[in-house]
């Protein structure tokens, strides 16, 4: 049996292991899965061929998730920053099927390192953000989505507010949920949706399974000064898988 995306045994069960581990980061803080992913692809593979299949992976995870994130979602915040993804996602997709593979290796590289420091900081807004602000955010993650790490700004954003732990899980959920669904017909158009495409995504599905599983356990039993740890955790990974790809 051939394996998609030209992976070798070896680089199959890395990248089985990864998405484990990346889904059980999304079961437990609600985002991660898509930057995980993707950091460790990039050292084994190009990362432009996994993209397509890391939406398709989150939003069979929504489907499992959905019954117990529904009345939590912030819908407003979702709405709005939805809108301004949309408009810049045509432009950051267009551009990243057009770069060569190591300078969309960089551009990814680049993407979660900014990111990873923002959220590392720990910074904080002093006042409320409206729909302006949210727009905003919206449009750099629609830049970043390009890359297929679209969750990260938001994740920044909503972590520098007073939002509840459980609220931030499930609106992060949708929100990504969202942006994956306006990012493949455009991945299609680009030409990175292939045949392999769903064969990788299919092949992933026991190991999303159990990584939502474990994580999703693991987040009814922590408390907020827990869940906070785990993000800063995750946070650093993603910052070293960053740093890594970008020695290589």
């Amino acid at each position: 049996m051939s394996l998609p995306l030209d992976l070798t045994g070896s680089q199959a069960v890395a990248m089985a292991a990864a998405v484990l581990v990346a889904a059980f980061v999304r079961g437990y803080s609600g985002f991660g899965f898509s930057a995980l992913t993707i950091a460790f692809a990039a050292l084994i593979a190009d990362p432009r061929a996994v993209m397509p299949v890391v939406f398709f992976c989150e939003l069979g995870m929504t489907l499992l998730q959905a019954r117990g994130v529904l009345r939590l979602i912030d819908w407003r915040r979702v709405v709005v920053m939805l809108a301004g993804a949309v408009v810049v996602m045509p432009f950051s997709v267009a551009l990243l099927a057009r770069m060569g593979l190591d300078t969309a290796r960089l551009a990814i590289s680049g993407m979660i390192l900014l990111m990873c420091g923002v959220l590392l900081t720990g910074w904080t807004l002093r006042r409320r953000i409206g729909g302006p602000g949210h727009f905003g955010v919206g449009m750099i993650s629609g830049l970043c989505n390009g890359a297929a790490v679209g969750g990260l700004p938001v994740a920044a954003f909503l972590s520098a507010q007073p939002v509840a732990a459980p609220v931030f899980r499930a609106t992060m959920i949708a929100y990504l949920t969202a942006i994956d669904l306006v990012a493949l017909p455009l991945f299609a158009r680009a030409g990175l949706v292939t045949h392999d495409t769903l064969w990788a995504a299919a092949l992933s599905v026991p190991f999303l399974i159990a990584g939502l599983t474990l994580g999703g356990r693991h987040f009814l039993a922590a408390s907020p000064q827990g869940f906070r740890r785990m993000a800063i955790g995750l946070l650093a990974v993603l910052l070293l898988l960053g740093l890594l790809k970008s020695l290589i």
